[in-house]
């Protein structure tokens, strides 16, 4: 039988800030020192709201949170680097990128809170309310960009999800609609190398989760996810190409230090060993370092940023319970029915203490 080469294919590999804090010049994206400061202002206020909001859930006062903490600079960098108009499509774990979008982070806690109002978008801000739904991130995303194609946009969307969502249909779905359609779309995978508590290597025999992108015909690369410049440059570029109908998956190299959600244990499937090799790779750390170095950041800089942050979320949190204490949780039946199922009318009833109209 006669055998030549069908295709071949190379994924990019890239990292701007390694881990001790050095740059490489060629690839550095020269971002003004303002710009330098919004990142690592993003970061360390996401890291915090993180913190906050998992004690509020240890006291009783929210429901399940999903922490981002390790994978700040993936979210911050690119959703920074998406322009106004730009569209964002995220999962359950991005509050990091929604503060970068302007989402006040009461309003996070409202969300965390089971406060409907915490889905609510602040007007002109071109975010979708999360999305629990493993994989359906891709679909959305797909389609947004597809409807900016069709209208002919200057404009683009970004979808954001896991390493486990890879393994369902809907990612590739939505990847294959994008390239056929010149959908002006980057999937954003944020690889934090476990599927809730299923490890990367028992998700998938692929390589990296970037060659992915090649069965759909649409460019992969991976960067290093715990790089804020490298994820900013190569999300940057990808929307470019995005917006002129090349859709583009980038694989985000990171890792949750954290739990899957307040619901978890990693210390049961994963070893302290490997969390302590993933915390020399801090991404605000070496972000620091970096500054520091060029002399952006010093200790009355930062203690200026940490200073703001407390305050802005001890206010946040007044804010957030002040605001729970007014809700009726009853309410969440109120608005999916224009007349309620039997049984919904039971649950709501038991849930008022009017079990059977008592």
């Amino acid at each position: 039988m006669p055998s030549e080469r069908a295709a071949e294919f190379t994924i990019n590999h890239v990292q701007v800030l390694d881990r001790e804090g050095n740059v490489d010049e060629e690839l550095d994206p020269d971002l003004s020192e303002e710009r330098l400061l919004e990142l690592y202002r993003g970061m360390k206020r996401a890291r915090r709201l993180d913190e906050r909001a998992i004690a509020l859930q240890r006291r009783g006062e929210s429901g399940t949170i999903a922490p981002a903490l390790g994978q700040e600079a993936a979210q911050v960098g690119s959703a920074v680097a998406l322009a106004e108009d730009d569209w964002m499509v995220p999962s359950f774990r991005e509050n990091a990128a929604y503060l970068a979008r302007g989402t006040p982070p009461h309003a996070l806690l409202w969300y965390a809170m089971g406060m409907e109002e915490g889905a609510e978008i602040p007007d002109g801000q071109n975010d979708l309310p999360p999305s629990i739904a493993v994989g359906s991130q891709a679909i959305h995303a797909a389609g947004l960009g597809w409807a900016q194609a069709i209208k002919g946009e200057e404009h683009a969307t970004i979808g954001y999800f896991g390493d486990g969502a890879t393994s369902e249909g809907d990612v590739y779905e939505g990847m294959n609609c994008a390239g056929v359609y010149d959908a002006h779309t980057v999937f954003f995978c944020q690889n934090n190398q476990y599927a809730i508590s299923v490890p990367r290597e028992k998700q998938t025999r692929a390589e990296t989760i970037a060659q992915k992108a090649i069965a759909a015909g649409i460019t992969g690369v991976q960067v290093d996810g715990n790089d804020v410049l490298g994820v900013h440059r190569v999300v940057e570029e990808a929307l470019e190409m995005a917006r002129k109908g090349e859709p583009v998956l980038v694989e985000a190299m990171t890792y949750r230090q954290s739990m899957h959600t307040t619901a978890d244990d990693p210390s049961v499937y994963r070893e302290r060993e490997e969390e302590e090799g993933w915390e020399e790779r801090d991404p605000i750390d070496r972000f620091e370092t970096y500054l520091e170095g060029r002399g952006i950041l010093d200790d009355e800089t930062r203690e200026e940023i940490e200073e703001a942050i407390e305050e802005e979320l001890a206010e946040a949190v007044e804010r957030a319970q002040e605001g729970r204490e007014e809700i009726d949780p009853a309410e969440m039946f109120d608005h999916v029915f224009s007349e309620l199922p039997p049984e919904l009318e039971s649950q709501r009833a038991a849930f008022g203490g009017e079990e059977n109209g008592e």
